[in-house]
Formats: C-alpha cells, structure tokens, sequence
C-alpha cells in the first residue's frame, strides 16, 4: 500500500520546508530548522522525504509530473481546450509556436524553470546536511544520498527535455560558486553529468524498496537506459539531429535488460486507482487521500482537464484529443495500424440526435481508443452510470466549446467521481492516483527503439508485439460497460525492412502513451518535429479554425526559452536558445 508513513511525513515535512525566494538560486529550505542543527539521522529523514515531496508539488497546469501542456498538447496528440483560446492563454501562445520573446506574456514556463530548481534545491539541501552525519550516526546514509542524487538527477533531465541549455547545480556549490555557473554546456557533457548522479543510484540501491515510491536500483536502470536514448540523438546547436550514436544504443539495450517488471495485464489498470505501484510501475510520483489533511496529498496537475458540461465533474475541459490522434486508431483488416493513411479520413465527425458518434460502418479500431479519449456515445472511463446517479455516457454536451476544440475528451487522467481517490476542491477535481513517471512498456519500447536503430529490427519484432498483445487483450472493461465492439488488433507477423519497423516503433509508442505527456519529447528526440507537426498543423487547420496560424519553426521551437529574469539575475551569463 503506497498510504503509509512515507506519506504522512511528506505531507508534515513539507508544511515546514516551503519558504521560498524570488530567484531558484536562492532558494533553501527554511524555518526552525538549519544544515547547522538538523544533522542528526531522524531530521535527515524528514529531509529526504521532503525532497520527494518537492518533485511533486505540481501547480493546477503542472508540469513537474503529468507534461500535459509541454509534451501532449504542444504536439500533435492535442488541442488545449477550455473556454476558448484566451482561457489560460499562455497555453495557446504555446500550441500556436508564437511565444518568441522570452517571459513576454509567459509566466508558465518561467514558473517550471523555479519550480524544478527548487525540488533540485531541497535534494541538494537534504545532501548537504547527510554528508556531514558520521556514517556510524546513520545506517541509511548512503542509501539516503543514492535516493537523493536520483531525484536531483530527474529534475535536471526534465529541465533539460525542456529548456536544453541548464545549468547543473549540486549541494557542495557555495551560493557564489552558483551564480557562477553557466547554463552553456556541452550538449552531450551535460548528458554525462545528469547520468552520474543516476549511475551513483544505480551503483548504491538496492534492487527495490520496502516502502514504495522510493528510489531504487530497479528505477535508476530504467532512466539510464531513457537518458542514453537520448543522448544518441545527437543535435547540433540548432537542435538538428546529427548523427545517432551506436555505442549510447547499446548502452540502452544493456540497462533495459536490467529492469524488472512486466505489463499489466489490461491496458487500463495503468489509469485506474487501485493498480499503483503496480509491476508496469516503474517510477511514479506518489499521492494520497484522507491522510488526516483537508484534501489529502492528492494530484491537482489535471484538474482543469475534467468534462465539462455534466455535473458528475466539474471545470474545465482542457486537453482534448486531436482529430488526428483520434485517427490514429484506426485499423485495417488485419488489424495493424494505417502507417501512413490513418490521417486520410476523419471517424467519429456524425453526431446524432442523442449527442452520440456511432461508429462509421466498416470502422475497426485498436483498443487503446477507449482507454485515451472521451468519444460521445461511448462510455467514459468503463462506466455507464455513477451510483445510479449520473450517466457516465460521453456525450457531446461534455464539450466545453465544441465550436473551437471538437467533442473529443480524454480519459486516462481521468477517474470516476464516485471513486475513493477522486476530490474536488471548488470546481477543480484532483486524485489520488499516482503520475507515473516511467512504465514498463516505455522500457520494452526503447529497447526495441535501439535495436532497429541498430539494424536488429527482427529482435525488436516479439517486444512491439508484446505491447501489442497487451492492447489486443484489453477489451473487457469497456465492452462490458457497453461499447460496441469495434476492435481489431494483431501482431505484426514480421518487419520486411528497417524502414517499415521504424514506422512501426514510432506509431506503437504513439497509440501506447497517447496524452500520457511524452509525445512532444518523441518527437524532438527522433528530429521530426518540423516536419511531423507542420504536415499536422496544414491538415488540422482545416479542421479547427483556431490553428489557422500556427507553424512550428525548426531551430527554435524545439525547446524554450531561458527565463530572462534569469539571465539578468546571472548578468547574463546564462545564454539563450536560439531563435527567441
């Protein structure tokens, strides 16, 4: 069970350690409490604890967990939604690729860069005092300094999938020393320094925890094995692809045979309370409910993200699905996937009278469809009523602003209302569900990644088709809460070229983590963005007027802009990305 004290002492030492500065660089844990008389085992605890805490401590739009906004709706997988594109607009400056002047109109992305800087800062904190506990005062010190390098590790890789250029910050920098150090670093350097921190981890762990949702040996395997994926990837300074580095693929073939763990056997348990921790989960942010606070240590990071226009939920409608990944679904005969021609029509555009979409005659879809996105006359989250309260139905009425975003909604980050995880604090729904971090079948798949880039792509066959197999056996859930059984999926029988793999590896990540906040970052790492989403933008503009506009411009967009404040805090030492 994940409610256990591990989560009460995150939600009291967090009420103590949450003073903060202006500027990250200033930031330190503070209160009655300093590195001077806190150095004993048991305060150095709460310290750790505390430092969990801080990769968590989500805002209403994130994005320290779920990356709805930067890694879903910033790519093709979806549009903003809301009441119309001035509602959070800054979200819409992002899907539009026109925020070009850095902070101008954007207090998102600025408020990340601090946010990520002050989880890294409590790591760094809690480091500082255990490397001064004598080893024989503290059993788990080591342990303790393994977990903590681990999480510092995360939010560097994370602030670098975003902004690029960062700069790496450990506990034994004096506060001059800090200011001193440039975010300008070599691309791939930087790479190998977040790697030491999860290489210390990986050295010093032990294979798994006896309390969950700590750090272990088993985690820091699996993000090696994502960070030298990417580091493959080699860019330019204009964030082109390179060249793609042999040796890094081997290395993630070697970490991702390290991991242990297996698929759940139904696709939707990843996204149902009562799977956490589960053997797909590999690392996830922990959250809890009626832990003796007012709402409980529970998860706002998709609150506005709930159906809007029924009274099982609440505000706001954001995050909707694409027509395009809607499309993405489909199957043919044999049920694969439409590689190439899943975009060449539109299913689910007939509304009937009853505010349902019935299925196109001849429609085959892979499953996964009804475990992603709300489709009106389908039902939503394997429900057809709540408590014999509420019809749980989708429906076109549950679009917030259908005129501009379409009816489609999204699923998985959704829970039923009558589940004992879910909340509403005001009109805003949060849960208790964990936000996993990495699953097992993101390990399966960059290995198979690897391996085709590798010319190996007949070894990447049986593990795509693993994914596969899982998605082709999750039907029950929503065929028993009434859908029509429109599913087709198989394996793929053989790969005949490396070409016909790749498309294949590329599409089963898609249809997999479909709004999960991992497509954008997909994209950028392969070095198709520009022509991925600009291909998207001049078909779906036809679609959504509000796109008319939007153009995604390589050499900038791929990453964003360094906050200026905290260029000018640096004297501008800090250099910015190009093209802002």
């Amino acid at each position: 069970m994940k409610y256990n004290r591990i989560i009460t002492t995150v939600i009291c030492t967090t009420l103590v350690f949450t003073a903060c500065s202006d500027n990250y660089l200033e930031y330190e844990p503070e209160g009655v409490l300093s590195s001077e008389n806190v150095a004993t085992a048991e305060n150095a605890e709460s310290l750790v604890i505390a430092a969990y805490a801080g990769i968590a401590n989500d805002e209403m739009i994130g994005p320290l967990t779920h990356q709805w906004v930067y890694g879903s709706v910033r790519s093709d997988d979806a549009y903003k939604g809301g009441g119309g594109r001035g509602d959070v607009d800054v979200v819409d400056k992002y899907e539009q690729y026109n925020l070009t002047i850095a902070d101008m109109g954007d207090w998102m992305a600025p408020r990340t860069w601090t946010d990520f800087y002050k989880a890294i800062s409590r790591a760094n904190f809690a480091l500082s005092v255990i490397n001064d506990i004598p080893d024989g005062e503290y059993a788990q010190k080591t342990t303790r300094q393994a977990e903590l390098r681990f999480l510092r590790a995360h939010s560097h890789f994370m602030l670098k999938l975003i902004f690029k250029k960062i700069p790496y910050i450990t506990e034994n920098l004096t506060q001059e020393e800090i200011a001193q150090t440039s975010n300008d670093v070599d691309n791939d350097a930087l790479w190998n320094t977040i790697a030491e921190d999860f290489l210390f981890a990986y050295d010093i762990l032990p294979q798994s925890q006896d309390q969950v949702g700590r750090a272990d040996r088993n985690a820091a395997a699996a993000y090696l094995a994502k960070l030298r994926l990417f580091q493959a990837y080699e860019q330019n300074d204009q964030h082109q692809v390179t060249n793609i580095n042999t040796t890094r693929l081997e290395e993630v073939i070697d970490y991702a045979d390290e991991v242990t763990g297996s698929l759940q056997p139904d696709f939707g348990e990843n996204f149902l309370d009562g799977f956490d921790n589960g053997p797909e989960s590999i690392w996830a942010a922990q959250f809890s409910i009626n832990d003796g606070t007012t709402v409980g240590r529970v998860s706002f990071v998709t609150g506005l993200n709930s159906p809007h226009g029924t009274g099982l939920y609440g505000c706001c409608g954001f995050h909707l699905a694409s027509q395009n990944m809607v499309n993405s679904f489909k199957t043919d005969a044999a049920g694969l996937p439409l590689l190439d021609t899943f975009n060449d029509t539109d299913i689910f555009t007939n509304v009937d009278s009853n505010g349902s979409t019935p299925p196109d005659s001849g429609l085959s879809v892979d499953p996964r469809m009804d475990h992603t996105v709300g489709i009106p006359g389908r039902p939503f989250k394997y429900r057809n009523t709540v408590s014999d309260s509420g019809d749980m139905i989708y429906n076109f009425s549950w679009a917030r602003d259908p005129g501009v975003y379409g009816y489609f909604g999204n699923m998985k980050e959704q829970q039923a209302p009558d589940c004992s995880c879910y909340v509403k604090e005001g009109p805003f729904v949060g849960t208790s569900k964990n936000v996993d971090f990495i699953r097992y079948a993101d390990v399966l798949l960059w290995k198979a990644e690897a391996l085709i880039q590798l010319n190996r792509w007949n070894e990447a066959l049986p593990i795509i088709n693993q994914v596969r197999n899982r998605a082709a056996a999750s039907t029950q859930r929503p065929i028993d809460a009434g859908a029509t059984d429109i599913y087709a999926i198989a394996p793929y029988a053989s790969f005949p070229s490396k070409d016909y793999a790749w498309k294949a590896l590329m599409f089963e990540r898609r249809l997999e983590f479909a709004m999960e906040g991992h497509r954008w970052y997909d994209l950028i790492r392969w070095g198709i963005a520009e022509e991925t989403l600009n291909a998207y933008l001049a078909e779906e503009k036809t679609k959504r007027d509000f796109l008319a506009n939007a153009q995604f411009t390589s050499g900038r967009d791929e990453y964003y802009p360094i906050p200026q404040r905290e260029i000018d805090f640096t004297g501008g030492l800090y250099v910015q990305n190009p093209g802002y």
